[in-house]
């Protein structure tokens, strides 16, 4: 696992909507009922968009043609790991993730999702979920990334499905 100088993994998270500008939301595999957005680490010599399609296909089972780039974060949006939820054998010095979010549009049927098409699956169960939902549900250590990330990618969703969507965050 590559870090950065200050100990966080370079990762990307994948918001992919549907047309009615709800959003992908996973179950992690594990018997935690611990939900999230897909997401996973560039790899070494691996671009953000190569790293992006792989995830995609890793934990989604989606290929590039199956969705469409709305946009992405401009910076690195960051999250610091707790120590106690740190798998025992991880890299020295890791403190958590930076990461690119990437906002998906859906353009195959919602048929053509598969969660489980890898030996090791990420998510054992998904569902469209609204826009803001995923900040108020994941895990409290990702909600300021959730929040920051669905904020600045909220205006290719309106764009994308009109404004009968909130994407104003007013909620939360």
């Amino acid at each position: 696992m590559a870090l950065d100088r200050d100990g966080f993994r370079p990762n990307v998270g994948i918001v992919l909507h549907n047309d009615r500008g709800q959003v992908f939301w996973g179950r992690r595999v594990g018997g935690f009922d611990a939900w999230q957005f897909p997401q996973g680490g560039i790899e070494q010599g691996e671009s953000i968009e190569q790293a992006l399609y792989r995830e995609l296909q890793e934990e989604v089972g989606l290929d590039e043609s199956d969705v469409e780039v709305r946009c992405r974060t401009r910076g690195w949006l960051r999250y610091r790991t707790p120590a106690s939820l740190r798998r025992r054998d991880s890299t020295p010095g890791f403190l958590g993730q930076k990461q690119k979010w990437f906002l998906l549009r859906l353009i195959a049927d919602d048929e053509a999702v598969c969660t489980r098409g890898t030996e090791k699956p990420e998510f054992d169960e998904w569902r469209w979920v609204s826009y803001w939902y995923p900040v108020g549900q994941v895990i409290a250590f990702k909600r300021g990334v959730y929040r920051r990330a669905l904020r600045e990618l909220a205006p290719a969703l309106t764009l994308a499905v009109g404004p009968a969507v909130d994407t104003s965050g007013a909620a939360n």
